[in-house]
């Protein structure tokens, strides 16, 4: 159309962006931008919603924002790219920011709207907005649509409160895939295999035909339970009895179910004779199963694939790093460093959320930035102490640093999970669970450390991580040391 002289109007602009976001073409969507502006539909409604809403899903929230902060007018289109735009980013702090303001303006949220705002709720383990939300979902008649109402289910779990999430599942009519596949996975990720497993068969009895994400979240709850049979039998009737040919997401799970559990060559033979080409993530499963069980020559050569495949992702750096590091290695440990450091590779930093007064509350490794820090740092020093007396050592592998041992215990205590449990003892009262995120996987000094804090306080402490939640409860975790 440009090229035979016609001018694009206000119609066509929206349907060249939205192709633009499908796609991810951010040059293109400039360029379309230029265009809007050269032909007078710079103030059109439709037009800079549709940029709100490419900018955003091609990665750029803030290019999302200012024409957004630039919009003459704003309707729930425009709202709902923005707040959608944020929680595409994972800016979930601002997804629910702006979702109270657009109430505050009057505006009924939309679906989309909805389910970005309980996603950001779930990421943040932000129970009591959830909660909130839930209770503004029936009040607006969302409680009848099932995507809806798996989103709440979805982030009553991810907030820890899994009891919630199941009466919820069990109350709710018409469960579509979808919602079956959620409650599965959400077991899985809490430790519980069986219940996984319970729930896959009374979706199947129920004629409710599993689906390629079903099967991923069922291999990945027998590998977090280390259920080798099962996952391998569940694993060969994929195509045999449900039709679902296993692709590289189904291997990955495979493959990490047989390196936790020992078996890094059967592990490491099954990656080289999949049907597809395995990624980086797949031998990211074998690398973090050489940490396990100290194979460093394996991991050596894992990592070389693994940097072949994606050298920018800080993670596996890291993770060979701490391999080199529990052996005392510190020269190749400052190779790797070196290595980020030459391929422009930044190392992701921890940090760990606990909600508290309707507020959520960051904390980084060592931060001293908290109002509380003085009473937080204090009562860890103190609470380190009664640790001791029950028979709690540091693991001093975990502090990851060529430094005495005195200064390794110093860095352990102070881990991102620790300010924050500290945060939650200190200021909820007693008999209330304390409910912790954390962005990266939780160390093995902390998990022991936080077994005893349980047992010491007489508390409920819910952490979850990257990868599982871990139920700690009078000196015992839900995982039994296997995650």
């Amino acid at each position: 159309m440009m090229s035979s002289g016609l001018r694009p109007d206000k119609f066509a602009f929206p349907f060249a962006l939205k192709s633009c976001a499908g796609l991810a073409d951010v040059q293109t969507g400039k360029q379309i931008h230029l265009h809007v502006v050269c032909c007078g539909c710079g103030g059109d409604l439709h037009v800079n919603a549709a940029l709100v809403d490419m900018y955003a899903k091609c990665g750029l929230v803030d290019a999302a924002r200012l024409v957004f902060d630039a919009m003459p007018d704003r309707d729930l289109v425009s709202w709902t790219a923005m707040i959608s735009g944020y929680a595409h980013n994972g800016s979930n702090t601002e997804t629910l920011e702006f979702f109270n303001v657009m109430r505050s303006s009057g505006l009924k949220p939309s679906r989309v709207g909805l389910l970005s705002a309980l996603l950001a709720c779930g990421r943040l383990g932000a129970l009591r907005k959830g909660e909130w939300l839930h209770g503004y979902v029936i009040q607006t008649g969302f409680e009848t649509d099932i995507l809806v109402v798996t989103a709440v289910i979805d982030m009553y779990a991810k907030c820890g409160n899994l009891d919630l999430a199941k009466c919820l599942f069990d109350q709710t009519t018409g469960k579509d895939v979808v919602c079956w596949s959620a409650m599965v996975a959400h077991y899985g990720i809490h430790g519980l295999a069986s219940q996984a497993i319970g729930v896959f068969t009374e979706m199947v009895n129920a004629g409710v035909k599993p689906n390629q994400v079903t099967f991923t979240s069922l291999l990945s709850a027998c590998s977090h339970s280390g259920l080798l049979e099962e996952g391998q039998r569940y694993f060969d009737s994929m195509n045999k009895e449900y039709g679902v040919t296993p692709q590289l997401n189904h291997h990955a799970c495979m493959v990490d179910l047989l390196g936790r559990a020992g078996k890094l060559l059967e592990a490491e033979q099954l990656i080289q004779t999949m049907p597809v080409q395995p990624d980086s993530s797949i031998w990211g499963s074998l690398l973090g199963a050489s940490r396990i069980y100290g194979k460093i020559d394996l991991a050596e050569r894992v990592a070389d694939r693994i940097f072949e495949l994606n050298p920018t992702q800080s993670g596996y750096y890291v993770l060979l790093s701490n391999i080199y590091a529990t052996k005392s290695r510190w020269k190749d440990v400052e190779r790797v460093r070196q290595l980020m450091v030459g391929r422009g590779v930044n190392k992701v930093q921890g940090f760990s959320l606990i909600e508290y007064n309707n507020q959520v509350h960051k904390f980084g490794s060592e931060d001293r930035s908290h109002p509380q820090s003085e009473n937080i740092y204090s009562y860890l020093q103190e609470l380190t102490g009664r640790m001791r007396q029950m028979g709690y050592v540091p693991l001093m592998d975990f502090a990851l640093h060529d430094v005495e041992d005195e200064m390794k215990e110093v860095a352990l205590c102070y881990h991102s999970e620790r300010l924050a449990i500290a945060f939650g003892l200190i200021n909820l009262p007693a008999g209330t669970p304390i409910r912790v995120t954390k962005n990266l996987r939780i160390c093995g000094d902390c998990h022991n450390a936080i077994k005893f804090i349980s047992k010491i306080e007489n508390r409920t402490i819910i952490v979850r991580d990257i990868n599982r939640f871990h139920h700690f409860q009078d000196g015992t975790c839900s995982c039994g040391d296997y995650w």
